[in-house]
């Protein structure tokens, strides 16, 4: 092995040792040993510090692997600018809509159990959605212009955003403030449950709330609050020490500041007026989480795994399959009009599926299942390469100059054994 090669390993295991339980779940190799180039990883690395050093993002943390093994894994900028606090491999991050993914995973757990059957109607366990009704016009916000529903919403529309609910960040929801941290889970599903429908459940896919109320159908079906069932269930198995619902204590010093770029400078921003240091009211299974880069390597290579990690398996592998197939009814594709969202489809899983990769405008197999946050995080796991990639900033808007973008492309260019 070469200094380069060797110097990289090195960092890696010297980052991981902060954490034992990451060296025990994910292998430490050289990018060469599973078909990478170590030159091509340094042009990432590069690349990221220049979106760094033009002022696109604070800083990121990112990590690459094949096989189950890390061939990638780098901490670059600062966490904090004004507290001129460098960013460290084990910083907390927003991950806002990856927290769709693992509240997925527990709701495909909570099915192996048979707790429920995916085209059961939500009603059922969720007695306020019986009488909810469909705007006259989708565009509108007035909840007086209302028709009756066709159909009732099923388990599987809120896995693959087709029952109808919309965002949070859409006019009338915000009008309805049906969506507010400040609101505990029970009275977010009753605000949801009283506003009309977009459209009949089934008919269209539309990205919404769906897994904020995936996540109290879990503690119904469950009888356990939804953080503890994450905890107890997931993280733990998993050895994801650094996920949570808020940062107290020692783990407030490793939230990285969230930046927005303001005449030419990155000023910090809060999006959410209830700060992520406290413990919110509402435990919301959309876009509630925090956590970090090796954390999402771990759930990353379990999905990836078809369920199991380390030895422990969290889901049987037939259930697991589910993650990778689409499930969005034919009448309701394509998902979107334009752009990767013309060729992709929506999973069981919780997770955008590639359909047709020319579509995207990064390199991606067909296959491959992904999300991001809009804060700035994404990640892709791509089991035609058996890969997984976590990258993770805080910037708002999250485009952040295209530093994820490069990122994928850049990673992309440094393999140099395709299967």
């Amino acid at each position: 092995m070469s200094i380069v090669k060797s110097a990289r390993a090195f960092s890696i295991a010297l980052a991981l040792a902060a954490n034992n339980s990451y060296a025990q779940l994910l292998e430490i190799a050289s990018p060469e040993s599973v078909g990478f180039s170590s030159a091509g990883l340094e042009a990432v690395t590069a690349n990221l510090q220049e979106h760094i050093d033009n002022g696109d993002i604070a800083g990121v943390v990112a990590a690459v692997a094949r096989d189950g093994k890390i061939v990638y894994y780098e901490a670059l900028g600062m966490l904090d600018i004004e507290q001129v606090t460098p960013m460290r491999e084990d910083a907390l991050f927003r991950i806002y809509s990856m927290t769709r993914e693992i509240t997925s995973v527990a709701v495909l757990q909570l099915y192996e159990q048979g707790k429920f059957e995916m085209d059961d109607p939500i009603q059922k366990y969720l007695p306020e959605f019986a009488a909810q009704r469909v705007l006259m016009d989708s565009e509108s916000t007035d909840i007086s212009q209302t028709r009756e529903r066709v159909g009732d919403i099923t388990v599987a529309q809120l896995l693959t955003h087709t029952s109808g609910l919309g965002s949070r960040s859409s006019s009338l929801y915000r009008e309805q403030r049906v969506r507010d941290k400040n609101y505990t889970l029970d009275e977010m599903v009753d605000k949801a449950a009283s506003v009309p429908l977009f459209h009949n459940p089934g008919t269209e896919f539309r990205y919404g709330i769906h897994a904020t109320i995936l996540g109290k159908l879990i503690e119904v079906w469950s009888g356990v609050p939804l953080d503890q069932y994450l905890q107890e269930q997931i993280f733990e198995p998993l050895a994801m020490d650094n996920t949570m619902f808020w940062a107290g204590g020692e783990d407030a010093t490793r939230l990285a500041e969230l930046y927005r770029p303001t005449d030419g400078r990155l000023l910090p921003y809060q999006i959410e007026t209830v700060p992520w240091t406290m413990r919110p009211r509402l435990m919301e299974g959309g876009v509630g989480l925090l956590s970090s880069v090796m954390d999402f390597m771990h759930f990353s290579q379990m999905v990836l795994n078809k369920g199991e990690l380390g030895g422990n398996r969290i889901l049987d592998e037939q259930t697991a399959e589910l993650m990778y197939q689409n499930a969005v009814p034919d009448q309701a594709m394509p998902i979107g009009g334009r752009g990767y969202w013309a060729g992709s489809g929506w999973t069981l899983g919780g997770f955008n599926l590639v359909m047709d990769p020319e579509t995207y405008s990064y390199p991606v197999s067909e296959g491959t299942i992904w999300w991001d946050g809009s804060a700035g995080t994404r990640y892709f796991i791509d089991p035609v390469q058996n890969t997984v990639t976590v990258i993770m900033a805080q910037v708002s808007p999250s485009r952040g100059g295209g530093f994820r973008e490069d990122f994928t492309s850049l990673v992309d260019a440094a393999l140099v054994e395709r299967r």
